[in-house]
């Protein structure tokens, strides 16, 4: 029996070796798979990680371009309003200059005597003073003087503003009632 016994130690043997040999293998497999997974989930965090900066650097570069052009639009615009608003302070002082060369105009012209040169100077002088208001102050100079003219009589300029958005909304609205 002891030559039996042999054999089957042996064929134990065998087969302990090989299943060491096995679990040795799989570890090792085992061991380069979790590095493979370790390496795959680098890669794809530099991927990752690259690919945000990139949005973000482009997302950064797209906000600045547009403060860029909101600016230019922006300082286009005060350009072009203050140039409007000059041309309308000039016009308006052109308008008081008009006024003042209508007023010496009538006085030439009208009656200097009776009813009708009476009413003649008065109107001249009308246009006269008005001319002078309107060049030397200009439109800033009227806007201030209705400022002016609102804080002293909030009352009558409120209801003088109802009246007046009440007229344009008459005569604006269509009548197909």
């Amino acid at each position: 029996m002891a030559t039996t016994a042999n054999p089957v130690k042996s064929f134990e043997e065998n087969v302990k070796n090989k299943a060491q040999e096995m679990g040795d293998a799989a570890k090792q497999f085992g061991d380069k798979a979790w590095d493979a997974a370790g390496n795959a989930v680098d890669k794809a965090k530099e991927t990752a990680t690259s690919a945000f900066d990139k949005a973000k650097e482009t997302a950064t570069s797209a906000v600045d371009k547009a403060k860029n052009v909101a600016s230019k639009v922006a300082d286009k615009t005060k350009e072009t309003a203050s140039a409007l608003g000059q041309k309308a302070e000039d016009a308006t002082h052109a308008v008081g200059r008009g006024m003042g060369s209508l007023a010496g105009s009538v006085r030439e012209n009208l009656p200097q005597s009776g009813m009708l040169g009476s009413a003649a100077s008065s109107v001249a002088s009308g246009l006269e003073s008005t001319g002078q208001y309107l060049e030397k102050g200009g439109l800033q100079g009227i806007a201030e003087d209705v400022m002016n003219l609102v804080r002293r009589n909030p009352l009558p300029a409120l209801l003088l503003g109802i009246g007046l958005g009440y007229v344009i909304a008459r005569a604006t609205t269509s009548r197909n009632s």
